[in-house]
């Protein structure tokens, strides 16, 4: 099943990164910017919890999404602050990048 939306995509990708989905996570990465191959999580990172901020429609084939996912890593914690850009082609949402705060 295809997302219907950026935020909806942002949501599953949240969780094939928990979950270490890293086919998903590659084919709903835009071509444009997607990586040749991901790692698979540390055996030591824990997935705390994500936020979304904000959620933002430019046009009918760009948005942004505002997010913070939370973690720890040996016994630390770790915040990521991202806006991330999506876009939409033949009805299909990609991830396509992000600015971190």
């Amino acid at each position: 099943m295809q997302a219907p939306t950026a935020e909806a995509l942002m949501r599953s990708r949240y969780s094939a990164f928990v979950l270490d989905k890293l086919p998903y996570l590659l084919a709903t990465w835009h071509s444009s910017t997607r990586p040749a191959a991901l790692e698979p999580n540390p055996p030591d990172l824990k997935w705390l919890g994500l936020a979304v901020k904000k959620a933002q429609v430019q046009d009918a084939d760009h948005a942004t999404v505002e997010f913070v996912a939370r973690s720890r890593q040996a016994g630390r914690a770790h915040r990521l602050h991202e806006l991330s850009r999506f876009v939409r082609e033949d009805g299909r949402w990609y991830y396509v990048d992000g600015d971190l705060n």
